[in-house]
């Protein structure tokens, strides 16, 4: 059977080459391991080259990473793979996994690389595109899929937006660049649907008078926060939200009752002030294959489900929904979600509580046990705008991490989050965390907008006066 060539249709044109390189050198493996990051973009990124491996034939095993460090590699060294492929990290550890002979490494990424030559690395920011906004890991790694299977392979081009969405890598509400071909190469192969639709989260699973108090990305005075103003709003309207006494969801409405919510909130918007009223509509990505009325029927909902279950040491779990599996995956999920959102609703009162710290240029605080590691930037960048806490300022938030074998006595994870207009302004973190983790003996990278790092605990306040004077260069404040 002929192999899919760069000469044929490609999702991303820029990278054909090198998604066929890595393809080829998938093809021929012997014993692979798939390394993946814990996210939901690496879960998709997971569940695209696991399913794409099985259809090509290829024997392979996954294991999954909070971080990928020199141990880790170590580890693939001594299990004897002949080749390891790296899903959503791997291009920024280039230089330790070229130290290695003893594996051909192949990478699938949208991270900063390292300054390292590599025969197989598809990552788009080799290519001018934007691994923060263009495409994401899990749109490298359907990039090789593709390369591996060709057409037959589009239908994991709705993972690779549930990673992108999950990768809050939409801008303006939807996705751009390569990821909106990735998706239009889902639509085509009929397993998503994109649509402009009510851009709140939870349309799929959450009654009505929930969806409305708890959507906070436009606040709406009288609903949002407030359920009995929710209510209130939704029994003044002319139309039948409820059914058998119980509210419906969103996605159980028509869609003349879609039109009535939506005109009543934008008014009601309008009418109290609020600026950013347009945004209440966006882009919506339905996976059309899952059944309504369910989290995986929605990107974003799939991606915050995914979320709970590596983070909380269950990467198997999310794996398994990504490949198909439903049933007790599915429900093993649904737990571990619950798990995460009251984690993330005792998050804030955290922060409050251990303290934020404002230096020049930054804040920071330290969780230390109190949070999860896996969690702790999630907290951080929800206690933007919270009292004490500026909106505009980049925030470093610390967990303690136990298991950094590749940090010397105890250690800590640092989470970093900025926003768009930093970034805009100049703001990177990503460069920031490895310069100033570099500075203290640890390791750091990421995105513009959100990166993270490992670093000696008792190097805390030299990384957080290094993180202080790289935002300062940065911003030229």
């Amino acid at each position: 059977m002929a192999h899919y060539s760069p000469a044929m249709d490609a999702p991303v044109p820029a990278l054909a080459r090198r998604a066929e390189r890595c393809a080829e050198a998938l093809r021929d493996a012997e014993d692979l391991l798939v390394a993946s990051h814990i996210d939901a973009d690496g879960l998709t990124s997971a569940g695209i080259a696991s399913l794409a491996l099985e259809r090509a034939g290829v024997a392979h095993e996954s294991t999954f990473e909070k971080q990928l460090d020199r141990s880790a590699v170590e580890g693939y060294v001594e299990a004897g793979h002949d080749v390891v492929w790296f899903t959503d990290f791997g291009s920024g550890q280039l230089d330790v996994i070229t130290e290695y002979d003893a594996f051909t490494p192949v990478v699938s990424d949208h991270h900063q690389p390292a300054d390292v030559d590599a025969d197989y690395h598809c990552n788009p920011l080799l290519e001018g595109l934007d691994g923060g906004s263009e495409l994401s890991g899990a749109g490298a790694t359907y990039c090789v899929a593709r390369a591996l299977g060709g057409a037959a392979n589009r239908d994991l081009a709705a993972l690779a937006v549930v990673g992108a969405v999950g990768d809050m890598q939409t801008t303006g509400g939807e996705l751009v660049g390569a990821n909106a071909d990735v998706a239009e190469e889902g639509v085509d192969a009929g397993v998503l649907d994109v649509s402009r639709d009510l851009a709140v989260y939870g349309t799929q699973t959450r009654p009505l008078p929930k969806l409305l108090a708890y959507a906070t990305d436009v606040e709406i005075p009288g609903i949002t926060g407030d359920r009995n103003g929710a209510l209130r709003f939704l029994d003044g309207l002319d139309a039948e939200l409820r059914e058998g006494g119980e509210w419906k969801t969103w996605a159980a409405l028509t869609e003349a009752e879609r039109r009535t919510v939506v005109s009543a909130l934008v008014q009601r918007a309008l009418r109290t002030g609020v600026e950013n009223a347009e945004t209440l509509v966006g882009t919506r990505y339905t996976l059309t294959a899952e059944e309504p009325g369910t989290a995986l029927r929605d990107a974003s909902e799939f991606s915050t489900l995914l979320n709970a279950t590596a983070r909380y040491e269950r990467a198997d779990v999310g794996l398994a929904i990504c490949r198909g599996e439903r049933g007790e995956a599915l429900e093993e999920a649904r737990s571990l979600l619950r798990e995460h959102r009251r984690t993330l609703a005792t998050g804030v009162n955290v922060v409050r509580e251990v303290g934020v710290e404002r230096e020049d240029h930054v804040q920071w605080f330290d969780a230390g046990d109190r949070l999860p590691e896996t969690v702790v930037g999630i907290v951080a960048g929800m206690a933007m705008g919270e009292d004490g806490v500026a909106a505009d300022v980049p925030i470093v938030a610390f967990a303690a991490k136990p298991d950094a074998p590749d940090v010397d006595g105890e250690a800590l994870k640092v989470s970093m989050r900025g926003t768009p207009s930093l970034v805009e302004r100049g703001l990177d973190l990503s460069a920031v965390a490895s310069t100033a983790a570099r500075a203290v003996g640890g390791d750091g990278g990421g995105h513009e907008v959100a990166a993270g790092a490992t670093i000696p605990a008792a190097r805390r306040a030299d990384f957080v006066a290094a993180v202080d004077d790289e935002v300062a260069a940065q911003l030229d404040v």
